[in-house]
């Protein structure tokens, strides 16, 4: 006769994790960064994602690898909105003083920007290509098709799907406004 199963241990809380694994991963990222500041923020930022989206891990090993490709996607993130910020407030030095919007409205600028940038990697290589094609250089869809070696039909899906992902920011967007 079978015993009955007992339901499976929960893994270790927050808590132990944070406390667990919290130094080490603050370390890593002061090391790739180079900036103390930095990657104490982004090392809470780590567990604040992990708070929205609990997770329970099969040993302490499992839980380091995800909390370490967490942290590599962190820095990654970081990288890459450093990067944006930096091309903006180049092209804000360009621009006559009397042209540079307020603080505020720079801070939206840049988070649209970003947000922008991380649709963009979400979309297959193809349909993020035809889109700025589209978007940025005006090229039209026979256009598009030719550069990118595709039918024009594709192009049109690739668009539909951009589209999209546009349509889902946008929604997101407003959610975050309300």
């Amino acid at each position: 006769m079978n015993a009955p199963q007992s339901p499976p241990l929960p893994g270790p809380t927050l808590e132990a994790l944070y406390r667990a694994h919290h130094g080490w991963i603050r370390q890593w990222l002061q090391r790739k960064l180079g900036n103390a500041s930095d990657a104490a923020e982004l090392a809470q930022d780590v567990f604040v994602r992990l708070l929205c989206k609990p997770r329970v891990f099969n040993d302490a090993e499992h839980a380091r690898a995800y909390l370490g490709r967490m942290s590599r996607n962190a820095c990654v993130d970081f990288w890459r909105r450093r990067r944006i910020e930096q091309v903006y407030l180049d092209v804000l030095a360009a621009q006559p003083e009397h042209q540079v919007p307020s603080l505020e409205h720079q801070a939206i600028i840049l988070e649209t920007l970003e947000q922008l940038q991380a649709m963009l990697d979400r979309m297959p290589r193809r349909v993020a290509d035809a889109f700025c094609l589209a978007q940025l250089q005006g090229m039209k869809q026979w256009e598009i098709a030719e550069q990118l070696g595709v039918s024009e039909r594709s192009v049109n899906n690739y668009l539909a799907q951009a589209m999209y992902q546009c349509l889902l920011l946008e929604v997101e967007l407003d959610e975050s406004l309300a």
